[in-house]
């Protein structure tokens, strides 16, 4: 028995040469003589207390693959459980297994089961978090699928889970005998609690460096596994045109991927014309800041697979950025030590500027232990479109000190060839951080020169420098107290065009957050904060602006000019319940005055994010949000721009494969005509940039219904049947749903098979 209280963290796992079936049950005699990892120990909301809750895992392994049993007793609330579909399992109670199979405290997979054995996985890399005042440990990223085995059930005492994971679906050390890095997080629901094995801390720089470890692997076979996967699509769009409805049919497209083990910690994988069609459309953003580029995940399974090696402090690689690929060629694992990832692919010449060119990419990423707890690294993208090009050459470091103590560097220089010759400039980057249980602080410095350009990565924006000083302080409860934990914090925020950084000026725009957040027992969550901000005038935003000058009965056209800056104060109010068994919702609400981006003027905000999902069985799920943004002029109360989005999914799952899937979205977004509100009054112009002719800012509006329905069976990662059909509607007036007409829609199908090949 090994018990994580008792810092017994150094596992000699059995080995059996045995086979089980996956059913939920561990009954088989192999089981009894399996390892156990007990003695959990509470990390959230509050670490180092023992687990309300007992939790056992049973492991052992072959020379094929690693099994895990999980016992979780409950004795206090009901266990939640529904039949959903992979890595839909957030709302019910849920075990996570980190298996770090290089031993490197940097990166682990996770293998995440619900109590019916719904699987949920991904990858944990260390530094990649959700930077909030309440980051504890580093998130997990889901995209990734493996292919492993799982079965639950639930039981009179708790849930009682059953995993095979094979050898093949891993990338771990090439020498006989080897050490794992091991850690089990079990989510309890109905507390909201979440505990994990080996006892982690809020004090430490890193989580996956708290692990303990699987000792005396010996002998494991991971074969020369080749994975092919051919898969083919179908498309038919369907638009109305002054003879009726016409339907255009595209070509069945045939394509696909490759894998192949090269070792077992080096994999290669190849594609032709990989496709989006397997997961659902990307979800609208709202426009907070038009200055900033919005970001979409990459969704390809291709290019998911292995992302992780090619991660950046700033994203330099952004495989989104391959829009239609042709092709393209990967190898990612560990290379002389080194976590290595090189892709190269050709794109479809309608990405490039001239539409006859094919862009060609080159991307890789390397990174080397150093002391043990820290890494450098260096990144080369490369993108040539005929005689034009654009090269990012970067550097970065990740050095740990002490217990609680990390600092993040990073440079990086573009040389960017165009019709004008070629530009070369730097970005950089440093950060700070100290991870201490009540006393957390994040203080970063970055820039980025107005000609840096990185067309293989996700830039937000350019032309700027920017610095914040984020420090908060935590305060715990006793133990059944009515609150958990407090936080409270303080953000002060800078941002410089980048000019203006370089000789020494005063920001641009200048932040400072006091922020508040409270967790109550039973899960229940509050935030209250106050954002105290001035904003300043960015020319280059409004270089097409001008203003209708009436002097008389002569009418001129001048240049626009903002007010210097936009002070600003809102307030930030947020709740969410507990995930119960059947409900669980949260509302965030900002309201305040705020720039207004349309006219450069102060105005009266209300920001809403609101969500609600409702579980009535453990088959069927509904899931609402409804985003508001809304912009008030001060000066007479009009209304100059207003987006209202509602949003509402149901998911009913047949089997565990098999589901079925409507989405329907009302999307209504109105703008004024626009004048200068903050002062003159006078008419605003657009220009075109085309044409030079500058025209009123008119108003407009725009109320689409689009209803998306789908059918999937998805038996394994890779194995796919997908039919699915999409409907747009528009109507004049908002949400009146009495003149909807439809303006489009489509049919596709999908159909794609995963044959696992060799030893």
């Amino acid at each position: 028995m090994f018990d994580g209280r008792q810092r017994q963290l150094h596992v000699r796992i059995p080995r059996f040469e045995e086979t089980v079936v996956v059913d939920g049950v561990l009954d088989e005699p192999v089981w009894a003589r399996a390892a156990r990892l007990t003695g959990f120990t509470q990390f959230l909301p509050v670490d180092g207390r023992p687990a309300a809750d007992s939790t056992v895992v049973l492991v052992w392994y072959s020379s094929r693959a690693i099994y895990i049993g999980i016992l979780a007793y409950e004795a206090h609330g009901a266990v939640h459980a529904t039949l959903a579909d992979r890595d839909r399992i957030a709302s019910d109670d849920w075990v996570q297994i980190f298996l770090d199979t290089f031993d490197d405290r940097r990166q682990a997979y996770v293998f995440g089961v619900n109590p019916l054995g719904v699987q949920s996985d991904g990858i944990l890399s260390e530094g990649v978090q959700a930077r909030t005042s309440e980051s504890v440990r580093d998130t997990v990223d889901l995209s990734t699928d493996y292919r492993y085995e799982s079965r639950g059930r639930v039981t009179a005492w708790g849930y009682e889970v059953e995993l095979r994971i094979p050898l093949k679906s891993l990338r771990f050390q090439s020498r006989r005998e080897q050490r794992w890095g091991i850690n089990i997080v079990r989510q309890v629901q109905h507390s909201g609690y979440q505990d994990t094995w080996a006892p982690a801390r809020r004090a430490s720089a890193s989580f996956l460096a708290q692990s303990g470890t699987l000792d005396g692997l010996t002998d494991l076979t991971r074969g020369h596994a080749l994975d092919l996967n051919p898969e083919l699509t179908s498309r038919v769009d369907g638009a109305p045109d002054p003879s009726g409805w016409n339907y255009s049919a595209e070509s069945p497209q045939v394509g696909g991927n490759l894998r192949y083990a090269l070792t077992p910690d080096l994999t290669a994988g190849a594609t032709v014309k990989p496709d989006f069609s397997q997961i659902e459309s990307d979800a609208p953003q709202l426009v907070y800041d038009p200055r900033d580029a919005l970001y979409y995940p990459e969704k390809r399974p291709f290019f998911l697979e292995g992302l992780e090696q090619f991660s950046t402090p700033n994203q330099l690689i952004y495989t989104r950025r391959i829009l239609q690929p042709l092709t393209a060629v990967k190898l990612t694992g560990k290379l002389g030590g080194a976590d290595i990832g090189f892709l190269s692919a050709v794109d479809d010449a309608g990405a490039s500027a001239t539409g006859r060119d094919h862009p060609v990419f080159n991307l890789l990423r390397a990174r080397h232990a150093v002391g043990g707890r820290s890494t450098v690294g260096a990144v080369v993208a490369d993108r040539e479109e005929g005689a034009r090009f654009n090269r990012v050459y970067g550097a970065d470091a990740r050095i740990l000190f002490g217990q609680i103590y990390s600092m993040l560097v990073q440079g990086a220089v573009s040389a960017t060839r165009g019709d004008s010759g070629t530009a070369v400039a730097p970005l950089w980057q440093a950060t700070v951080e100290r991870s201490g249980r009540r006393l957390r602080l994040r203080y970063t410095v970055s820039g980025l020169h107005p000609d840096f350009r990185d067309n293989s990565g996700f830039i937000a924006r350019t032309g700027v420098a920017h610095g914040a000083l984020d420090q908060s302080v935590t305060f715990f409860g006793p133990p059944g107290g009515v609150f958990e934990r407090w936080t409270l914090g303080f953000v002060a925020d800078a941002t410089w065009d980048y000019t203006r950084f370089v000789n020494g000026r005063a920001a641009t725009d200048e932040r400072w957050h006091l922020n508040n957040d409270v967790a109550f027992r039973g899960g229940w969550s509050a935030t209250a904060d106050v954002f105290i901000e001035s904003y300043g005038y960015d020319p280059a935003l409004y270089a097409d602006y001008a203003i209708e000058r009436h002097t008389g009965a002569a009418v001129d056209t001048v240049p626009f000019t903002g007010t210097p800056h936009i002070p600003n104060l809102d307030i930030v109010l947020a709740t969410s319940t507990p995930r119960w068994a059947g409900f669980d919702g949260n509302i965030n609400v900002i309201v305040g005055h705020d720039e207004n981006f349309y006219e450069w003027a102060s105005a009266d905000i209300v920001l809403i994010d609101a969500g609600a999902n409702w579980r009535p069985s453990d088959r069927l799920r509904v899931s609402a949000l409804y985003t508001e943004q809304q912009y008030i002029r001060r000066t007479d109360r009009s209304t100059v721009g207003i987006r209202r989005v509602p949003r509402l999914k149901v998911e009913y799952q047949l089997a565990r494969p098999i589901f079925l899937r409507v989405v329907g979205q009302y999307d209504a977004e109105a703008q004024d005509s626009l004048r200068d509100d903050s002062r003159t009054n006078d008419p605003i112009l657009l220009r075109d940039p085309a044409t030079g002719r500058y025209t009123r800012a008119a108003a407009q509006a725009s109320n689409g219904l689009r209803v998306d329905w789908l059918f999937s069976y998805q038996p394994t990662p890779g194995t796919v049947i997908f039919l699915g059909y999409g409907n747009s509607m528009a109507e004049p007036a908002a949400f009146a749903f009495r003149g909807l007409r439809r303006t489009s829609d489509s049919f596709f199908a999908k159909v794609s098979w995963l044959f696992r090949l060799g030893a």
